[in-house]
């Protein structure tokens, strides 16, 4: 990580947010979507190509190659999420921040070259390939289901199974693949499209902010190089931590500025809106409701605030991110439905983005790990901690 100080952060994040607020906004009511409703890759470019011009492309990523810290990540990647369509284009979407994020910390010298640099500058995407699919018994808040096997095969490993639900795989330059060896996880660099990789569906899903949507594929036979292989076999799931803590702080941080601005549109709404007699923001059920909003708001960027820190610290964070995931994913919710409900009939409408922040919102509770199990790993953490303390008591 590296800090670049309060001034200099501001400066960045005031030059994000103005270009989402002018530039990227207007583009909310572009027809250019795919069957699935997600934006296509004519018009990701296109914004990408504007962010570029404006000097906003990838701004966590300094021009030596260094990453913000968390803190300052923070700050300038909830600009970006001020508008759905903001962080696809100035390149802080999901999932190539967080892959970004992996390759910046644990890729070789060789690798950062051919798959971190084109990231980075925005020429390609990438897609996670860890979930699978449930009817296979595979993979997915635990991890160590995993069905997708490899092995070794001269200088080439070669990987088999299925994954599920894995974003922007269909359209896709680069591929992050964790199969499992005899010696454990394996982490893999591949490049896309590839014939052994088979996309059998994209199911319609209720977010539709990512391009690609979210695929079920096959993977058969697929030989991938070993010097593509991220560090050693069996130390997959070790780089997965590495990529998903930071990851589901950058999804809050992003969705944060989502419900800021759909905050925003509620708030215009209700000081416009009239009904018996008054402006909707004097009546007490409404103007409560946007209070609600402020505090759940506040709360939701000191959490982040607090778990950046942690990470900055060198602490994989794997307690204070659930903690602050659920926290947030939780309060964003009651956030974006709050906003929708001040605005009536018009805000379950496309006429504004409220609609769709509250189905993205609905969404982010799930994906990382949903609520229900990052407090199962914060209740198991609570007995391992407790038992640590009982027996430095010396109690049984």
């Amino acid at each position: 990580m590296s800090g670049v100080g309060p001034q200099r952060t501001a400066a960045i994040a005031a030059k994000v947010e103005a270009f989402v607020r002018d530039v990227v906004v207007p583009y909310e009511h572009d027809p250019r979507r795919d069957h699935h409703d997600c934006p296509t890759e004519e018009l990701v470019i296109e914004l990408k190509d504007k962010a570029r011009a404006a000097g906003v492309l990838t701004p966590h990523i300094l021009e030596d190659g260094s990453h913000l810290s968390q803190q300052e990540t923070a700050i300038v990647l909830a600009k970006t999420g001020l508008s759905p369509l903001g962080p696809l284009a100035c390149n802080t979407a999901a999932p190539d921040e967080g892959n970004i994020y992996l390759l910046g910390k644990v890729g070789s010298a060789e690798i950062k070259e051919r798959f971190l640099k084109p990231l980075i500058e925005g020429r390609t995407r990438s897609a996670f390939f860890m979930t699978e699919p449930a009817a296979d018994g595979g993979a997915g808040s635990d991890p160590s289901m995993m069905q997708t096997t490899c092995h070794q095969d001269g200088n080439h490993w070669v990987v088999n199974g299925r994954k599920a639900f894995i974003t922007g795989a269909d359209g896709a330059g680069i591929g992050i693949v964790m199969a499992k060896s005899q010696d454990g996880a394996c982490m893999f660099l591949v490049d896309l499209p590839d014939p052994a990789i088979r996309i059998d569906h994209v199911p319609n899903t209720i977010d539709s902010s990512m391009p690609g949507g979210h695929a079920v594929l096959t993977i058969d036979n697929l030989r991938v190089p070993a010097d593509q292989m991220l560090g050693n076999p069996g130390e997959g799931f070790q780089y997965a931590q590495v990529r998903l803590s930071p990851a589901r702080l950058s999804h809050c941080m992003r969705w944060l500025g989502a419900c800021i601005r759909a905050h925003e549109i509620a708030t215009d709404y209700a000081n416009r809106r009239m009904a018996f007699g008054k402006t909707l923001i004097d009546h007490e059920g409404v103007g409560f409701m946007l209070a609600d909003n402020m505090i759940d708001l506040k709360q939701c960027e000191l959490m982040i605030d607090w778990c950046a820190e942690v990470l900055d610290g060198g602490s994989l964070g794997t307690a204070e991110s659930s903690m602050t995931k659920v926290a947030v994913s939780e309060a964003l919710m009651r956030v974006a439905d709050r906003c929708v409900q001040v605005m009536g009939g018009s805000g379950v409408t496309s006429d504004t983005i409220v609609e769709q922040v509250y189905r993205e919102i609905r969404a982010f509770r799930i994906y990382d790990g949903p609520t229900e199990v990052h407090k199962w790993s914060l209740a198991k953490k609570i007995r391992r901690d407790w038992k640590a303390a009982q027996s430095e008591k010396g109690k049984p």
